[in-house]
């Protein structure tokens, strides 16, 4: 009989491809990896790896095998499910990926209101940027994220996973109250601050401006959306920034709509396997209500 954490395994080192990030992945040390996979290939009879200098890839055997282990993980979770469906509160640890704006909107709300309606569940959160925390999310590092999704912006789907909507978050053209700029196309000569290039907000700003005539000059690059507000704040910058960014406070801005009013789309995700444990869907309803809750601008 195969050993099922071993095959945990081996599936995990398809996903992550190296037996360092492997072992990070799972508490263990690279060296206790490699043990639990010659193990394995000793209870299967077949040779799993292959040496490349020093790295290692599967073999067809053990691509084979990854793809039995897919299958019965599958099973293990709506087990698990099924098991937990049964208790009456929700209880145990949920680990939330949510990127930094929802989190400033939506998680002091959210958990305030789980640690009072359901002291047995425990919140871990971890910020993360949408597109990576959806990959987590498909690898069984977290078990729910809060996600985006920019106009014209498609995201990468992942089959598995379900999803949610929480809110349609507005976005905005950010001045200092006392700027001249009244558009879009009035911020062509600014200095701007945007997130780092691999993000989704980044391009789709590029997008923005390059649509009403020009190429922005990006002077800052922040993934810190609170760096963005004092740059705009202080007449160093302008932005494009989201309602979410605002909530529960004041703008010491001045807010410049654009044009067809653009809004980005803000959903929770969880794998379909586990979407209906009582603590994922207690977590996601306590987002919903904070989200509805949220004035935006």
């Amino acid at each position: 009989m195969l050993d099922v954490k071993k095959l945990r395994v081996l599936q995990e080192l398809s996903h992550r491809g190296t037996l360092s990030e492997t072992a990070d992945v799972l508490g263990y040390t690279p060296s206790a990896v490699s043990q639990q996979l010659a193990a394995l290939e000793k209870e299967c009879g077949h040779r799993l790896l292959q040496k490349h200098g020093r790295s290692v890839t599967l073999t067809h055997k053990a691509r084979t095998l990854v793809h039995h282990a897919e299958k019965i993980l599958h099973e293990l979770e709506l087990a698990q499910t099924a098991l937990e469906s049964t208790d009456e509160t929700p209880a145990g640890t949920i680990r939330l990926a949510i990127f930094q704006t929802a989190a400033m909107a939506l998680l002091t709300p959210t958990l305030e209101a789980l640690a009072t309606s359901y002291p047995q569940l425990e919140v871990e959160v971890l910020q993360r940027e949408p597109e990576a925390a959806l990959e987590h999310t498909h690898l069984r590092d977290v078990d729910l994220v809060v996600a985006e999704q920019y106009p014209h912006r498609a995201v990468r789907e992942f089959q598995e996973l379900d999803s949610r909507p929480l809110n349609e978050d507005p976005v905005m053209l950010a001045v200092r109250p006392e700027s001249d700029i009244q558009s879009i196309t009035d911020a062509a000569g600014a200095s701007w601050v945007m997130e780092s290039r691999t993000n989704a907000s980044r391009s789709w700003a590029q997008h923005v401006c390059r649509t009403a005539g020009f190429e922005p000059r990006v002077t800052f690059e922040f993934n810190d959306v609170r760096a963005h507000i004092d740059l705009v704040e202080r007449g160093l910058a302008v932005a494009l920034l989201p309602g979410f960014a605002w909530a529960g406070t004041i703008p010491r801005v001045r807010l410049i709509e654009l044009p067809n009013l653009p809004h980005r789309r803000v959903f929770t995700s969880a794998r379909r396997d586990t979407a209906r444990r009582p603590a994922i869907e207690a977590v996601r309803r306590a987002l919903e209500e904070s989200a509805r809750q949220v004035k935006l601008l």
